[in-house]
């Protein structure tokens, strides 16, 4: 579990993508991440969630300095790694400005604005999905 630590040993950024949303405390030091209370590794278990979320500390090979606590809300576990993944970058950033370049250069910082398209009116229950016509 991680200790609770003073209003100011943390930088604070939230992260989004599609419904979810990641609230993410960035720590200096030794720490394990955690997720919702969670280690990070049990809550979004595998190497491609691993991969996604670890991203920004792996481009700049800081991952041996901080560590996250982050709330995570909404959408699917897919939407949620890539909302913490997101946030952390966020939090790089205001952490160390000489971070930007290669989070911005990796992709990181980009908020992923694609959703999931509404259904509309008469398309059968679909997005795009037109009604069969008659053929006489």
């Amino acid at each position: 579990m991680v200790k609770t630590k003073s209003k100011g040993d943390f930088v604070y950024a939230v992260g989004r993508r599609k419904n979810a949303s990641a609230r993410v405390r960035l720590f200096k030091g030794k720490g394990e991440s955690t997720a919702n209370g969670v280690s990070i590794d049990k809550y979004f278990p595998g190497p491609v969630n691993y991969d996604v979320w670890s991203r920004p500390f792996r481009v700049l090979d800081v991952s041996d300095r901080y560590y996250v606590s982050a709330k995570v809300v909404g959408g699917g576990k897919k939407g949620q790694v890539d909302a913490v993944a997101h946030a952390i970058a966020k939090a790089l950033v205001k952490e160390n400005a000489e971070f930007k370049k290669p989070l911005r250069e990796a992709g990181l910082l980009t908020r992923d604005a694609r959703v999931r398209e509404r259904r509309k009116v008469a398309t059968g229950g679909k997005a795009r999905r037109k009604k069969q016509s008659p053929k006489r």
